[in-house]
């Protein structure tokens, strides 16, 4: 049966669980780069290099998580619990071709994506190792992201937080012993950092696995683990592909924002590195508020539920504006505490508190994108943002980056405003397709689909 509004659970109860998992992931990504920058500085960029290679290559999971969530949604609001079964099943055999696929690039293309990152030379011996240890991991993530997009879609995000918080105790217990070694153990290094997180993976997919047993009434057969069924993965490709594209697009513009940035020096990148390590722990706040309204919009679709996912879309916007001005604007205030916790150098603490307050235009604009466009994506209205996204980030994002902080000599805060202006313009133009009800149509296409 349909969840109704008395039983659907609050906005808040499901974002909760989702920011904790997303300060835990951003903590554990600074905890690693420390456990190798303890073993040398060479190391350490290492893993950094090898380790921005594995974020990237993680966007293609996204094809499978983010579609599979929308249709499960969608699914479960519209009262088909055996069309939503049918999907999570199909994620599983997707995940594993993509998850192989990932893995064999990692394995055999090493080398070469690392040198198309200009990877210095006496980091590459490091690096290249350390990336292909990391394949196994890749192969267990891709099951494990799809699973946990299953598990968030039925409402179950306290389990998908707690086998998280599981992963990374497990790995972070394990790759302390194995990486300087521990009594009989020798130390591994930065291989060992990629044994443990495999392992940790590993008793995440069986966590996975029982909680699907024993909550969703689910158990992957044997053939399930390698079956492409067409009808489904159709559903959800149309959901997946374009978001996976859209935050891909990103990427790559960031990217090459990132290349003016090295251009101007070191201490430009010090100074950037910095004021990025801060910001992270901002955008999380949009990024659970976000993921939650996508949750409880597919369900409203399903249902639907119309007017209530757009008073809830409003709402939730404007919470997330006053959520993210406030922790910006106070991260800002305490700016130059926060970066004499990196570095001693008066230029660069002087630079990074400006870039710090040029940020809260940044998160700002960035709620709107987040939130907005999350909602759009679970009304099925998926290409707009990605063609209407593509173009500011190549215009505004790359292109005003070069523009403005090379051109111009502005520099870093060059580089700011051009980040404060894409997010503000796509957030702009999302906000205005939804506020005129340009999804409606998307929505109720997608509503006939469950009727068939």
């Amino acid at each position: 049966m349909p969840a109704t509004p008395s039983s659907r659970p609050r906005l808040f109860t499901l974002a909760w669980p989702l920011l904790v998992e997303l300060v835990l992931s951003v903590a554990i990504g600074v905890v690693g780069t420390t456990l190798a920058a303890h073993i040398s500085d060479i190391a350490g960029a290492a893993f950094a290099i090898a380790n921005q290679i594995s974020v990237t290559l993680f966007l293609l999971f996204r094809i499978v998580g983010s579609g599979v969530g929308v249709v499960i949604t969608q699914s479960l609001g519209g009262g088909q619990r055996e069309r939503a079964n049918r999907v999570a099943l199909a994620s599983v055999g997707a995940s594993s071709w993509i998850g192989a696929v990932t893995a064999l690039v990692a394995l055999a293309g090493a080398d070469g994506l690392l040198a198309l990152l200009q990877t210095p030379a006496d980091v590459l011996p490091l690096a290249a190792p350390f990336l292909m240890a990391l394949a196994p991991a890749m192969l267990f993530d891709a099951w494990n992201a799809s699973m946990a997009a299953v598990m968030r879609a039925h409402l179950r995000t306290r389990d998908t937080l707690l086998v998280l918080v599981a992963m990374h105790l497990s790995h972070l217990l394990l790759a302390l012993p194995v990486m300087h070694g521990w009594g009989p153990l020798p130390a591994l290094g930065l291989p060992g950092y990629a044994l443990a997180l495999a392992l940790s993976r590993a008793l995440g997919l069986a966590l996975h696995l029982l909680l699907w047993r024993r909550h969703l009434d689910l158990a992957p057969r044997r053939a399930d683990w390698w079956h492409l069924p067409r009808r489904e993965l159709a559903e959800v490709l149309h959901i997946g592909v374009p978001a996976a594209a859209e935050n891909i697009a990103w990427r790559l513009s960031f990217m090459a924002a990132m290349a003016a940035a090295g251009t101007l020096g070191a201490h430009a990148l010090a100074t950037h590195a910095y004021v990025q390590q801060i910001g992270s722990m901002i955008i999380v706040f949009s990024l659970a508020t976000a993921f939650a309204v996508e949750i409880m919009v597919g369900h409203m679709v399903g249902a639907g539920e119309l007017g209530a996912a757009h008073r809830l879309v409003r709402t939730s916007l404007y919470r997330g504006l006053v959520i993210s001005g406030i922790v910006s604007g106070v991260v800002a205030l305490a700016g130059p505490l926060l970066l004499r916790l990196f570095t001693s150098d008066a230029a660069i603490v002087a630079e990074g508190a400006l870039l710090l307050w040029l940020g809260v235009l940044v998160e700002l604009g960035r709620t709107f994108n987040l939130v907005v466009i999350n909602a759009l994506r679970a009304t099925g209205d998926v290409r707009f943002p990605v063609v209407a996204g593509a173009a500011s980030m190549l215009l505004v994002l790359a292109g005003g980056s070069w523009l403005l902080a090379i051109h111009f000599g502005l520099g870093l805060k060059g580089l700011y405003i051009a980040f404060a202006a894409d997010e503000w313009i796509r957030g702009l133009i999302m906000w205005r397709r939804w506020s005129v009800h340009a999804w409606v149509p998307h929505a109720r296409a997608a509503r006939r689909k469950l009727r068939r």
